[in-house]
C-alpha cells in the first residue's frame, strides 16, 4: 500500500522590519530616548527637521530681541564690553551714532541669517569630529550621517532660546543684555565680560545646554560605531575644550 503523500511545509513568513522613527518622534526622542534617535540615522540619516525646529525657534528668539532689547541697545552692549568702548566713548556724537547704526545693522542681518550660517558652521563642525572618530578612533560612519549626528545634537539649543525669549518679555534688562549669553545657564551669566575676558569665555563653557549638547553627540558618535560611549563623548569634550580655550585667548588679547 502506497504511503500518504507528505503534506507540504508552511511557506515561512518573513517578519516584518521594524518601522523606522517618523521625525517627530526623532526630536522627541533626542531629549527623552537619544539613542533611538541616533541609532535610527543609520536607516536615514536626514537632518532637515532639527534644522527646521532651530531655525523657527531663531527666527522668534530674534524677534523678541528686536522687539524688547533693540539692535541698537544691543550694538551698545556689545561695545561698552568691547576693548574699542574707550576709543568710542572718544567719538563725537555723531559719528558714535554711525558706529551704532554699522553695528546694529551688521548684528541684525546676521542674526536673521543665521539658519543659513549653521548649515556651515555646523558642517565645519561635523568635518573635524569626523575626521577625528575616524582617523583616531577608527569609527566607521560617513560624512552624512555625523553631520545628521550633529544637528541633532544641537536640539538642546531650542529650549535655550525658548528660555531666553521668555525672559526677555519677562522684562531684562536692556542695558544689561549679552546677545552672546542671553541666559543664566552658566557662571559667565553673573560675571563682567569685559573684566577679564579669559575668565569669563572659560566659565562660560560650563554651560548647561552646551554640556548637554556634547553628551549627545557622543552618545550620536558612540550608537553608529564601535567607539565606547565615555570615548565617544571625550572627544567631542576634549575638542570642545580646546576651542573655548582658543576663543577665549583670543579674547583676551
Amino acid at each position: 500500500m502506497a504511503a500518504d503523500p507528505m503534506p507540504p511545509l508552511p511557506t515561512p513568513v518573513p517578519s516584518p522590519e521594524t518601522p523606522g522613527l517618523s521625525e517627530a518622534a526623532r526630536l522627541i526622542d533626542t531629549f527623552i530616548a537619544p539613542s533611538k534617535t541616533f541609532t535610527d540615522l543609520r536607516r536615514n540619516a536626514s537632518w532637515w527637521a532639527p534644522w527646521l525646529l532651530i531655525s523657527i525657534f531663531s527666527f522668534l528668539f530674534i524677534y523678541s530681541m528686536g522687539r524688547q532689547i533693540g539692535f541698537e541697545q544691543i550694538s551698545r552692549n556689545e561695545i561698552a564690553h568691547s576693548a574699542r568702548a574707550d576709543q568710542f566713548d572718544k567719538l563725537p556724537p555723531d559719528e558714535q551714532a554711525n558706529r551704532i547704526r554699522i553695528t546694529s545693522n551688521i548684528i541684525r542681518y546676521s542674526a536673521y541669517a543665521f539658519p543659513l550660517t549653521i548649515l556651515l558652521y555646523l558642517a565645519i563642525t561635523t568635518l573635524v569630529l569626523w575626521v577625528t572618530f575616524k582617523v583616531a578612533a577608527g569609527a566607521d560612519i560617513s560624512f552624512k550621517t555625523a553631520y545628521a549626528i550633529v544637528f541633532y545634537s544641537t536640539l538642546p539649543g531650542v529650549i535655550s532660546a525658548i528660555l531666553g525669549t521668555i525672559s526677555m518679555f519677562a522684562g531684562v534688562n536692556a542695558e544689561g543684555f549679552n546677545i552672546n549669553n542671553p541666559v543664566a545657564t552658566n557662571p559667565a551669566y553673573f560675571m563682567d565680560p569685559s573684566a577679564n575676558k579669559f575668565a569669563y569665555g572659560m566659565a562660560s563653557a560650563l554651560d548647561v545646554f552646551a554640556i548637554w549638547t556634547i553628551v549627545l553627540m557622543g552618545i550620536g558618535f558612540a550608537c553608529n560605531s564601535k567607539v565606547k560611549r565615555s570615548t565617544a563623548i571625550a572627544i567631542v569634550a576634549g575638542w570642545f575644550l580646546f576651542w573655548k580655550l582658543a576663543t577665549s585667548a583670543l579674547a583676551a588679547r
